[in-house]
């Protein structure tokens, strides 16, 4: 299934701010779940953010033509993200969606603002594992919290932002698929085509 937004409007930063996107030229797990760690923790109520792993970038800036992943690499890197999700505290799991752009095999991790702030993971993924560490994102990097944006951070686990709150309430009926898809096209995601075949429930 495709994410709601639009590949390459999300990859030239036309959607999405620049600090809610972290772009890699390859897979390294462990600068993964850092980023994956910190915007679960979403610190600034963005709605957490994205990784985006093939293509390079030069201070926070994306570099074109992608470089792209191997398709065999693919599989393999979806799989370790399971991996990873589990070595978050509590596990936290972004969606993943691969993707051809210009030519190029890409992979697009969404990890939206979890529910269950604060997120942990360990500081390293060697053999002892390293010190559990509360991530979050300053600008454009991944970095441990500590002192005030450790405080800050734990703030923010007594107010979650009203559009953030599960509704158990709420029912189907309550939406709208006519508004859901008006929404999908504006924003040029491939969802929009899907959303005309498959059932309201999916």
């Amino acid at each position: 299934m495709a994410l709601p937004i639009n590949i390459e409007e999300l990859v030239h930063g036309n959607t999405i701010e620049w600090e809610r996107l972290e772009f890699k030229l390859g897979w390294n797990p462990e600068d993964v779940i850092h980023s994956i760690c910190a915007f679960a923790n979403d610190l600034h109520n963005w709605g957490g953010g994205y990784i985006i792993i093939g293509i390079a970038e030069n201070d926070g800036q994306p570099i074109f033509p992608p470089a792209g992943l191997q398709y065999e690499q693919v599989d393999a890197i979806q799989k370790k993200i399971i991996e990873l999700g589990n070595k978050v505290q509590p596990n936290y799991f972004p969606i993943v969606q691969p993707y051809i752009l210009q030519e190029k095999q890409i992979l697009v991790l969404w990890c939206p603002a979890g529910d269950n702030r604060i997120y942990t993971a360990p500081s390293s993924l060697g053999a002892n594992g390293g010190a559990r560490e509360a991530y979050v994102r300053v600008g454009s990097n991944s970095i441990i919290a500590r002192g005030e944006i450790l405080r800050r951070l734990q703030e923010l686990t007594a107010r979650v932002p009203f559009d953030d709150r599960i509704n158990n309430q709420a029912s189907i009926q309550d939406l709208d698929l006519g508004l859901i898809q008006a929404y999908l096209q504006e924003v040029k995601s491939g969802l929009f085509e899907e959303s005309k075949t498959m059932s309201f429930e999916d």
